[in-house]
């Protein structure tokens, strides 16, 4: 029993200072990093919609595993296995939720209503924990990151210095 404790009161620490936690779903071969909050004993998320986070994978009653984050270092803290549940727009539960990540919630592009845009467009989940923390791994979990068609910076032309200093001298 004290060691159930630890651990709820272990990860409720780690998520509460954390805005950035990894969520493997079920059937997922990699971890998606979601903005979440800490509410009333779970992790709330917010997406699915227009301008919001993808949330695939995550359906009402799938167990997933959700890993947090240390805020200063971004080094694994704990994970724990959790089952989602998605409140029904407009119940207690959803609006207790939807007031904990409005306040959280950055860049918004439409402010002050964005809760009936959510309750709309877009999916509010909670994912519980269920069950003890999964032991920390021995070896590197890293991954080679998506495809993208995205590419890094070629090198500068040759002739951008000078000409860049001509401009400084004008001035």
């Amino acid at each position: 029993m004290t060691s159930e404790l630890l651990d709820r009161a272990l990860i409720e620490e780690a998520a509460k200072k954390s805005g950035l936690i990894w969520v493997t779903g079920p059937g997922a071969a990699t971890a998606r990093a979601l903005w979440h909050v800490w509410h009333e004993g779970s992790v709330c998320l917010v997406g699915d919609g227009p301008g919001e986070q993808p949330l695939p994978g995550l359906v009402d009653g799938a167990r997933v595993e959700v890993t947090v984050r240390s805020k200063d270092k971004g080094g694994r803290l704990v994970t724990f296995p959790a089952t989602v549940s998605e409140p029904a727009p407009g119940s207690e539960e959803w609006e207790a939720a939807v007031a904990e990540l409005k306040g959280k919630r950055l860049n918004a592009p439409d402010g002050e209503e964005m809760p009936a845009r959510w309750a709309r467009e877009c999916r509010v989940l909670r994912l519980v924990p269920a069950g003890p923390l999964a032991p920390l791994p021995d070896g590197s979990l890293a991954q080679r990151p998506a495809p993208t068609p995205a590419t890094t910076r070629q090198p500068i032309p040759a002739g951008l210095p000078r000409l860049l200093a001509k401009r400084r001298k004008r001035k």
